[in-house]
């Protein structure tokens, strides 16, 4: 109701992503489920058909449903996509979601390996010609320290970023121009969409979403 309900005000501004929520955190508040892809599977499929304007009665390990519709869907496509990492979730993301959302750790060197396991999910779907983006986060940072926050940012992270080579699988970092080309390179390895993540102690925030705002104007010239 509240997703169908920020669409209706808002249209086209809200995608309300999902996923089995990071499993030890799951258990630290009690709601660890014991098959958590199962979960995903019964909550994704659902949500999708109620947000379609769908009566759905459904009795499954985790949601069950006796006739059950929204009294206002939204008037058009609302898309879902689904947060996985490992192989079984990025398998399942492409089987029931619209689209993946891909955590930092994933950097260029995982992206082959997630897209040929969201390609399998979604084969076994027969979904191959569904819209399907990839949406990346990456870690970003401009000023004179930028790049040094980032490596020990991502050092903690249990990244190996050693040099800059090394960093530019991970992470975006320098003026516009330099942002730019470095959102270019996850896209060209098949990126649809980079979500830009500060370091948690960016000094100045304002001035990276300046930056950004910059690199996504050499962007879109491109």
């Amino acid at each position: 109701m509240e997703i169908a309900t920020i669409e209706g005000m808002f249209p086209g501004r809200l995608i309300p992503g999902i996923g089995h929520g990071v499993q030890p955190w799951m258990a630290q508040v009690g709601a660890k489920a014991a098959s958590p892809l199962t979960l995903m599977r019964e909550y994704s499929t659902t949500l999708r058909a109620l947000l379609a304007g769908e009566r759905v009665t459904t009795s499954g390990r985790y949601v069950r449903l006796d006739d059950v519709a929204l009294d206002w869907p939204p008037a058009g496509a609302v898309p879902v996509p689904v947060a996985a990492t490992g192989p079984k979730s990025l398998r399942l993301a492409g089987e029931v979601g619209d689209g993946v959302v891909l955590e930092g750790s994933v950097g260029l060197p995982g992206l082959p390996a997630v897209l040929e396991h969201l390609a399998a999910g979604r084969a076994a779907a027969g979904r191959e010609d569904d819209a399907f983006p990839v949406i990346q986060f990456v870690s970003g940072g401009t000023g004179p320290d930028a790049a040094a926050r980032l490596r020990a940012e991502l050092t903690a992270w249990g990244r190996d970023v050693p040099d800059d080579t090394a960093m530019a699988g991970y992470a975006v970092w320098g003026d516009a121009g330099a942002i730019a080309d470095g959102v270019r390179r996850f896209g060209t390895a098949g990126a649809d969409t980079v979500a830009i993540q500060p370091t948690e102690d960016d000094p100045d925030l304002e001035r990276l979403a300046a930056v950004l705002g910059e690199a996504q104007a050499l962007l879109r010239q491109a």
